[in-house]
C-alpha cells in the first residue's frame, strides 16, 4: 500500500525525478569527477541489483515519473541490463534515461533501447584526442565516438552530449563541440563545474568558466533562440535555427536552479541524497534489509525524507570544498 502519490518537500516542490547511481566505478578517471588516487566502495557495500529495482519501483509508486541511471559508469556493473529491463516495464514510469561515457554503448545500445531507455546523455568534454586523454586521464576518444555512433544507430528518442567546461582546459572548444552535436542531430549541455570533492589537477576558482561566457562564445557562431522546452532536468535550452538539436546550459553558480528542483539522488550504497550540494540524506539500505517483504516502511522513510530536502545548495569555488564526496560517489 503506497503512502501517497506525490512526493512534496516543505518548500512545495514536487519530486518527480530520481537519479540512481548503480556504481561509483568507472573505466575513465575524469579530473573533475574523481581524485587520481580514488578509493572505490567495496562491492559488498553496494545495493544489489534486486534492491535497486525494488527502490525504483517504490519511488514510482510514490509518484516519481522519471528515473535516470548513473554512476560512475553504470554500464560497467555486471548484469546491469536486468535493472533497465525491470525499471523499463514499471507502470507509471514515463521516462527511463541513462548517463554514460559511451565506451560501452557499442555493446549495449540496442539492448537498452529494447529495455525502454528513451534518452541517453553522453559525457564528451573534448574532440581532441590528446586533450580528451588529459581530461579523462586514461580515455581514448575513438572509443567514445564509436559509442556515440552506436547510440545514433540504435534509435534512442534523443541523445544529449554533456560537456563540463574548464577555463584553459577546453573552453576554446565550445563552438566545435556544439557544431559536432548539432551536425549529428544531438542536443548538448554545457556545464559549470560543480565543486564536489577535492581535486589535484586544477584550481576550481581559476578554472571556472561561466555559462554566460560560453553563451557569448557560441553567439559568435550561432543564432541562439531561447526555448521554453524542458527535459525535466536543470538544463536551460536554446534552439539553433536550421538544426534539430538544442544547446543547453547547466549553471549551478551563475544561474542557480534550486527553486525549481524536482530531483533526488540515490547512491550506489543506498543513501538518498536530497540535494547535490548539501549532505541532507537518508540511509535507505537498512530499511530495505530490515523489511525485505514489506514496502510500507520503505515508502514511509522516503516520504519522511522529503522533509529534510534543503532549499538549495551551498557551492563555493574557493578553498576546501564543503562537499567532500566526489561526483562519481554522488552519481553523475
Amino acid at each position: 500500500m503506497t503512502q501517497q502519490r506525490d512526493l512534496t518537500d516543505r518548500f512545495g516542490r514536487h519530486i518527480k525525478y530520481l537519479r540512481i547511481s548503480v556504481t561509483d566505478r568507472c573505466d575513465l578517471r575524469c579530473i573533475y569527477c574523481m581524485s587520481e588516487d580514488m578509493q572505490f566502495v567495496p562491492r559488498a557495500r553496494l545495493l544489489t541489483l534486486e534492491e535497486i529495482i525494488r527502490l525504483g519501483r517504490n519511488f514510482v509508486e510514490l509518484g516519481v515519473e522519471k528515473i535516470r541511471i548513473t554512476g560512475g559508469e553504470p554500464l560497467v556493473r555486471r548484469n546491469i541490463l536486468s535493472v533497465f529491463e525491470a525499471l523499463g516495464a514499471l507502470p507509471g514510469l514515463k521516462e527511463l534515461t541513462l548517463t554514460t561515457n559511451a565506451t560501452q554503448l557499442p555493446r549495449f545500445a540496442n539492448a537498452l533501447v529494447d529495455a525502454g531507455v528513451q534518452r541517453v546523455n553522453i559525457s564528451l568534454d573534448s574532440l581532441r584526442p590528446e586533450r580528451f586523454r588529459r581530461i579523462t586521464r586514461i580515455g581514448e576518444l575513438d572509443k567514445v565516438l564509436a559509442g556515440i555512433e552506436a547510440a545514433r544507430a540504435a534509435g534512442f528518442r534523443r541523445i544529449k552530449l554533456n560537456a563540463v567546461i574548464l577555463k584553459h582546459r577546453n573552453h576554446d572548444e565550445v563552438v566545435d563541440l556544439a557544431r559536432f552535436a548539432l551536425d549529428n542531430g544531438m542536443d548538448i549541455s554545457f556545464i559549470e563545474e560543480m565543486p564536489l570533492g577535492a581535486v589535484q589537477e586544477h584550481d576550481r576558482a581559476e578554472a571556472y568558466y561561466s555559462s554566460d561566457a560560453i553563451r557569448s562564445d557560441l553567439a559568435q557562431a550561432f543564432e541562439l533562440i531561447e526555448s521554453t522546452e524542458h527535459s525535466g532536468g536543470p538544463s536551460h535550452y536554446f534552439r539553433v535555427r536550421g538544426h534539430r538539436g538544442r544547446i543547453g546550459f547547466i549553471s549551478p553558480h551563475s544561474h542557480n536552479f534550486c527553486d525549481s528542483c524536482n530531483r533526488v539522488r540515490l547512491t550506489a550504497t543506498g543513501r538518498l541524497l536530497l540535494c547535490l550540494g548539501q549532505e541532507h540524506s537518508k540511509q535507505l539500505r537498512p530499511v530495505l534489509r530490515a523489511h525485505p517483504l514489506d514496502d510500507q516502511p520503505l515508502q514511509q522513510a522516503i516520504v519522511q525524507a522529503m522533509e529534510i530536502k534543503p532549499r538549495g545548495h551551498d557551492f563555493r569555488l574557493d578553498g576546501i570544498p564543503i562537499i567532500q564526496r566526489h561526483m562519481n560517489v554522488t552519481g553523475g
